[in-house]
């Protein structure tokens, strides 16, 4: 069944799935995303492939939308804000750094591994990041407590759905039951992704205001 957004909870946490390719945190108006990787048209420009830079514009609207339809206490990057250091310019890092003050909120980072070497101002910076029963990282972390959920990004999941007559693709979240990992969409227009393992639970993105449980 299609819905707006799919809310489960983590003992007392509440957790809502947004197809804005965002999760929100109730009790603690926490706004996550992750993998936006900011200046990779560029980055691909400097090695010969031709890219239009539309993309960057794109990603800083989607976030201005959803930071004002939640109003978030802080929006919270889990890695790969920027593709490379070597394709950050004055205008984008300028940019970045005035996110607080245009979204009128705190803004985090937990550093990727596509962030190395990246320096930002006006933003607080972690490598891995705790509230209440969750981790918050950009990799996958192990965890020694059971009761605690790790949310990360990284793998940019996605499913694929077959028909008779096409295949499918689509981002989704991503849960692996069997180590309390929940993984987020990658945020950016310009990413890839990779098939989530069938163990997997999953949410399917169908639209931009559409989002699908899928149980298989």
């Amino acid at each position: 069944m299609k819905k707006s957004s799919f809310t489960f909870f983590w003992e007392d946490t509440s957790l809502e799935l947004l197809p804005s390719r965002a999760l929100f945190i109730t009790e603690t108006k926490e706004l996550l995303i992750c993998d936006i990787h900011l200046g990779k048209a560029e980055y691909f420009q400097q090695n010969g492939i031709p890219l239009t830079n539309d993309s960057d514009e794109n990603n800083f609207a989607r976030i201005k939308k959803i930071v004002k339809k939640y109003s978030p206490k802080k929006l919270i990057i889990l890695g790969d804000l920027f593709h490379s250091k070597f394709s950050i310019d004055k205008t984008l890092q300028k940019k970045v750094e005035d996110l607080p003050e245009l979204l009128k909120t705190n803004v985090e980072l937990v550093l990727g591994n596509h962030d190395i070497g990246c320096d930002i101002k006006n933003i607080k910076i972690f490598d891995i990041r705790k509230t209440k029963n969750i981790t918050f990282s950009h990799e996958p972390v192990n965890l020694t407590n059971n009761t605690t959920l790790n949310i990360c990004g990284h793998y940019h999941p996605k499913i694929y759905l077959k028909s008779n007559a096409d295949k499918l693709s689509f981002r989704c979240f991503a849960m692996d039951m069997n180590k309390n990992v929940l993984y987020l969409p990658a945020f950016g227009d310009l990413t890839g992704g990779y098939p989530c393992k069938k163990s997997f639970k999953k949410w399917a993105i169908v639209s931009e205001e559409e989002i699908i449980q899928i149980n298989s």
